[in-house]
């Protein structure tokens, strides 16, 4: 199997502000959800209504997060599936070059 070009230092540097950028991004949107539902818990038991309302946007803002996360940490910028199937479509794009240039 054909290597990859090695990254230089500055695509290294860029990759990696990317990904931490990305994961810090996924850790700001997770904390806001829990300060805001908890301020929503509150109103909800404590003073508007006599049923428990405030289920409906946390699960709602729930399930962003989840698929926020989702592609944070195995899909996307975070080092996961997305990326190992750029390598491999590289790695056979290589090969098919090799192979034509063989073939001339």
């Amino acid at each position: 199997m054909p290597m990859s070009t090695p990254l230089s230092s500055q695509d290294i540097d860029r990759l990696a502000r990317k990904r931490a950028g990305a994961k810090l991004g996924w850790f700001i949107h997770a904390t806001v959800f829990v300060l805001v539902n908890l301020f929503i818990f509150s109103i909800s038991e404590y003073g508007f209504g006599t049923r428990p309302w405030s289920v409906k946007p946390l699960l709602g803002w729930g399930l962003g997060l989840v698929l926020h996360g989702i592609s944070v940490w195995f899909l996307g910028t975070g080092g996961g599936l997305r990326e190992r199937m750029v390598q491999r479509e590289r790695e056979r794009l290589i090969r098919q070059q090799d192979d034509q240039k063989r073939g001339m």
